[in-house]
């Protein structure tokens, strides 16, 4: 990738954009020399060209906050960089999400994801003191059961207009909805392919 880039047009650097790898959320933009480029692929964690400090800094040394590098691409013009990037914690210095002060994007698709593994690993482990694994003991019809019954507070808050207890209970009536699709051996993918077909 180093001999695609034009180090020429800025005096031996080229901006990087960094994007979460995950949701496509601009977190900053730094610059790098070829060392930097070179350190950030051997370390797999972004590492720019500090202009002021004159010197290569890795993005969380002294944080902890490090950037895991996930891809790279050139833009058309071989001056720029797109890097993508799972976040360590906060990017900015000030704490915030991003360096432009946006607080996380939620990925729904990545949520649901992380999610159904756990339930997964429930399913498959059945640690002791799980009330996922207690689920599973207990079967089908009990976790149906849970769902019918989610389903009727979700109607409940709705109709009363509590929308802190929708919100929670919403989320309570999803994860033993994911619950039920992992018993009959199902995933949530099943049920997107079926809302895609709706669509068309």
């Amino acid at each position: 990738m180093k001999e695609h880039l034009n180090f020429d047009k800025l005096g031996g650097l080229v901006p990087a954009v960094i994007q979460d790898a995950r949701t496509h959320q601009v977190l900053m933009v730094g610059f790098m020399n070829r060392e930097a480029l070179d350190t950030t692929f051997r370390d797999r964690k972004v590492t720019f060209w500090s202009r002021t400090r004159q010197r290569l800094w890795q993005k969380g040394e002294t944080s902890g906050n490090f950037l895991e590098v996930v891809s790279a691409s050139v833009d058309c013009d071989h001056d720029s960089l797109l890097i993508k990037a799972i976040p360590h914690g906060p990017v900015c210095h000030t704490g915030k999400f991003t360096c432009f002060g946006e607080k996380e994007t939620v990925d729904i698709g990545q949520v649901l994801r992380s999610l159904e593994e756990t339930i997964q690993k429930r399913q498959t482990k059945m640690p002791e003191g799980s009330y996922t694994s207690t689920l599973f003991k207990e079967g089908t019809q009990r976790i149906a059961q849970k769902v019918g019954e989610e389903g009727v507070e979700v109607a409940l808050a709705a109709v009363v207009g509590d929308r802190k207890r929708l919100k929670e209970e919403s989320a309570d009536l999803v994860f033993h909805l994911l619950v039920l699709l992992r018993q009959l051996n199902m995933t949530m993918t099943d049920v997107a392919e079926e809302l895609r077909r709706r669509m068309k």
